[in-house]
């Protein structure tokens, strides 16, 4: 029976050749594959001598010797150096069997067996390649046979799965593998059996015998051919990537930390408010850190405590039954839509027991892991519960400046992976930046309060009453985002019924600008006292706010104004120089109005310009030149006087009502003219309406508004007198001025005003200049003035007992509510005022204020 051998079969790698010697030594057979190895076609061959033809010169003796020993009947093999007929050269070397043989009529002869012996070269070289590859390799070789059982595998193999090599064979995937990963690998290997596709980094996990770790493996298989092309077999060539694996997941595990303190950065703390930084915390944690997670913070950090529950002194004080009082401001759940009870949730005694609600207040009993983190301000791992499907929880403080503000619970369910030590850093940092954010609020809302209780505390309390005005007001602080600024108004009542108006902004936000508003309107009010120019004012203004901050002061220097004022030196602003943060720049109008000429006088310090409707006039923008800020220093101020009508609107503001970001300041104030119409309503609903009909963005800014109608004195309530300088003038003043009185029914006043008026007109002319000018205003007071032009400024003195004048001003200042003396443009003003009478008897004098007149 003949069998064929398939292509590619151990003969055609080793090539063997055969041919047959005649009794004659003659070659007698020549088979095709000697004619392949040796280069000489069968009918050439064939009656050669293989001796002559074959071998090299050197050789020949020898070779008919052994060809005679053959044909005796002896067999020999040995390797034989050949040539090609009619070449010299040695062409190779051939390993070549010869056996005895006879012919069929008896006659010896011999039969050769012929190998290429560099074809063996080759074969003996890739098998030991082979077995050292595949025996001596690092990496877990495994060869599948066509059912997928294992034909071979090399020792590195057998020492991560046991045994020696040889052990393996016969065995399948489910031998080394989980029911899962097993199928999975199947499914693969049957795949590349049927289409030849190789696989590479096939990613496999399991346990290798006696560990109970998991591993990790990577594979790549390729199917195997035979020489002919058939399919044998899968081979796998397998790397044990764990020390992979866990790098990467350390490495992803870092990027994931550095994305989430990267995305804490960016979310937490854009609000001031406390309960919404909680929130931001979580909405970074859930669910990219943990699947559950609370925060709580201490009530009195919630209740604006000054001392802060989470210092070191009040921990120290919490008693032992339970921690501080605590609320719940957030919580965040990936799993469900309410935090469900954990370890760490654990209730002080003789309270609920459950988990507490957002928003309510509770107390960690004092053994609680909460509790101990809250005291201890480390990290408290807290396992879950058996019952509930909570893995772990980490108790993590806050603490922010030496502070603890509350306790951030982290929770993992089962089936997550459990914290582990990067965990409990990426926790700290988190609670840690959402801590200084928190207690930064809490300063800041600390100090927002106090800005704003002092801010309002200097405000006029009230609508202010000032004569031939009617006046309404209105401020608006800015939100707790945008801090509090540095606006003001003032409405300050001027001898003579004159009325200050003051509206002004100091660059700048927070506690700061507070106090320097603060300044800034105690130095106005000041300066009003003196009775000074709006321009004066101002300039005196700008040397106190490049004073303020100033250590110590400054050295005084009088200004001329009735007793010389202390203002800062120059030597104090030098020395601030180095600390631009202590600069103080605002901007200010300064307006004084008179009720009875109805005129007003405005300066400005780079503020805006006030606005003024007339009736039936549309609102315009006073032309008030608008000078540098204040605490800029170098530049005068200038003045503008404006008569205004009777009935006339006039508005003082700050850039709050009319700027902000989305429209420019042009617009604003054509929006502010565009809503100061109807000026005869009441004057609250103008305000109002101006408030309304604005897009003021209330919050960025403050807002200051000062709006004034403007009533003049009635020329009824106005007596005006010029007097000769002569002596005969004092009788004349008190006659006019009683006839005055009696004509406004203030009899009860006569007597009082005429010795008073007596004494003015007296002083006027015994130490003043020029023409005497005598003046009764009645409004809410009776205000009595005597100009004359004069410089000199009246002082008060105390007579000696000898002395038998000097007491006048005395007896002025004892008889009347206030008095005082101011420059004009042309000489001074000496003025007293009176009281109206309320019905009641006028309480009678002491015998000290008797006697301190002599």
């Amino acid at each position: 029976m003949w069998q064929s051998s398939p292509p590619g079969s151990i003969y055609d790698y080793i090539r063997v050749a055969s041919f047959s010697i005649g009794p004659d030594g003659l070659i007698e057979q020549w088979s095709r594959r000697a004619a392949g190895l040796f280069g000489v076609p069968a009918d050439k061959a064939v009656g050669m001598d293989p001796v002559e033809a074959f071998m090299p010169a050197e050789l020949r003796r020898d070779g008919h010797r052994r060809v005679g020993e053959i044909l005796d009947g002896k067999e020999w093999t040995g390797l034989v150096p050949f040539r090609i007929p009619g070449e010299d050269p040695v062409r190779g070397l051939a390993e070549i069997y010869v056996m005895p043989s006879e012919t069929g009529t008896g006659e010896r002869a011999a039969l050769c067996i012929v190998v290429d012996v560099r074809a063996l070269r080759r074969i003996e070289t890739d098998l030991a390649a082979s077995q050292a590859i595949f025996g001596q390799s690092p990496f877990g070789f495994v060869l599948f046979g066509t059912d997928l059982t294992v034909i071979r595998a090399n020792q590195r193999f057998a020492t991560v799965f046991g045994g020696q090599a040889a052990d393996h064979r016969g065995r399948t995937v489910d031998d080394y593998l989980s029911r899962p990963e097993a199928d999975r690998l199947t499914a693969t290997l049957e795949r590349v059996l049927d289409t030849g596709a190789s696989v590479t980094d096939l990613q496999l996990i399991g346990t290798a015998p006696g560990d109970s770790d998991n591993r990790h493996w990577s594979m790549n298989l390729y199917r195997v051919h035979s020489g002919s092309g058939r399919p044998i077999g899968i081979a796998g060539l397998a790397t044990d990537v764990t020390r992979r694996h866990i790098a990467a997941r350390d490495a992803a595990s870092a990027r994931r930390n550095l994305a989430l303190l990267n995305e804490a950065s960016a979310r937490i703390g854009n609000s001031l408010d406390l309960e919404t930084t909680a929130r931001e915390l979580l909405d970074v944690a859930v669910p990219g850190f943990c699947d559950l997670a609370s925060v709580d913070l201490y009530q009195g950090l919630l209740t604006g405590d000054d001392a802060p529950p989470g210092s070191w002194d009040s921990l120290r004080q919490e008693s032992v039954g339970s921690s501080a009082e605590l609320r719940r401001v957030a919580l965040a759940s990936a799993v469900s839509d309410a935090l469900p009870a954990t370890a760490a949730d654990t209730a002080a005694p003789g309270t609920d027991t459950g988990p507490p609600a957002l928003g309510a207040v509770h107390r960690f009993s004092y053994n609680s892991p909460c509790a101990i983190a809250l005291r201890t301000r480390q990290v408290e791992d807290v396992p879950g519960d058996d019952r509930g499907f909570v893995q772990s929880t980490l108790a993590v403080p806050m603490v922010a400046h030496d502070t603890v503000v509350g306790l951030v619970q982290f929770s993992r369910t089962k089936g997550s992976e459990p914290f582990g030590e990067r965990d409990r850093a990426l926790a700290t940092e988190l609670a840690a930046r959402a801590a200084v954010c928190i207690d930064n609020a809490r300063l800041y809302r600390r100090e927002h309060e106090r800005a704003l209780i002092l801010q309002r505390s200097l405000l006029p309390p009230g609508d202010p009453v000032a004569a031939g005005l009617d006046i309404a007001c209105r401020y608006l602080p800015g939100n707790t985002a945008t801090e509090v600024g540095g606006d003001w108004f003032d409405v300050i009542e001027l001898p003579g019924h004159r009325t200050a108006l003051v509206v002004g902004d100091v660059m700048g936000r927070g506690l700061r600008a507070a106090v320097a508003m603060g300044e800034l309107r105690t130095a106005v009010r000041t300066l009003a006292l003196l009775d000074l120019e709006p321009a004066e004012v101002l300039s005196a203004l700008d040397e106190v706010a490049r004073g303020l901050g100033t250590p110590g002061g400054g050295t005084s220097s009088s200004d001329g104004f009735g007793g010389g004022a202390q203002w800062p030196s120059r030597a104090a602003h030098k020395s601030r120089e180095a600390d631009l943060s202590e600069v103080y720049l605002a901007t200010c109008v300064y307006a004084v109005y008179d009720p009875v000429t109805r005129r007003c006088t405005f300066a400005n310090a780079g503020h805006l310009p006030p606005a003024v409707v007339e009736p039936g006039e549309p609102a315009m923008l006073l032309d008030v030149p608008p000078g540098m800020p204040l605490g800029v220093g170098g530049e005068p101020f200038e003045e503008v006087e404006v008569e205004l009508k009777e009935g006339a609107l006039l508005a003082l503001y700050t850039d709050g009502l009319v700027e902000s970001r989305d429209h420019p300041l042009d617009e604003g104030l054509d929006a502010l003219r565009g809503a100061l119409v109807e000026p005869e309503r009441p004057l609250e609903d103008v305000c109002d309406h101006v408030l309304t009909t604005l897009d003021t963005r209330h919050g960025e800014d403050d807002i200051a508004l000062l709006m004034a109608r403007i009533r003049g004195l009635p020329a009824d309530a106005v007596g005006d007198w010029r007097l000769p300088r002569e002596p005969r003038s004092v009788g004349r003043a008190r006659e006019l001025a009683r006839g005055r009185l009696l004509a406004w029914g203030l009899e009860e006043l006569v007597d009082t005003t005429e010795l008073l008026v007596s004494e003015l007109v007296t002083n006027a002319l015994r130490y003043g200049e020029g023409e005497i000018r005598l003046r009764l205003l009645r409004d809410r007071t009776l205000v009595c003035e005597v100009w004359d032009a004069g410089l000199v400024q009246p002082r008060r003195r105390r007579a000696r007992d000898t002395d038998e004048g000097g007491r006048g001003l005395q007896l002025v200042g004892l008889l009347s509510v206030a008095w005082g003396s101011r420059r004009t443009p042309r000489g001074k003003t000496v003025w007293f005022e009176l009281a109206l009478p309320d019905g009641e008897p006028a309480a009678e004098r002491t015998v000290e204020q008797l006697l301190s007149m002599f």
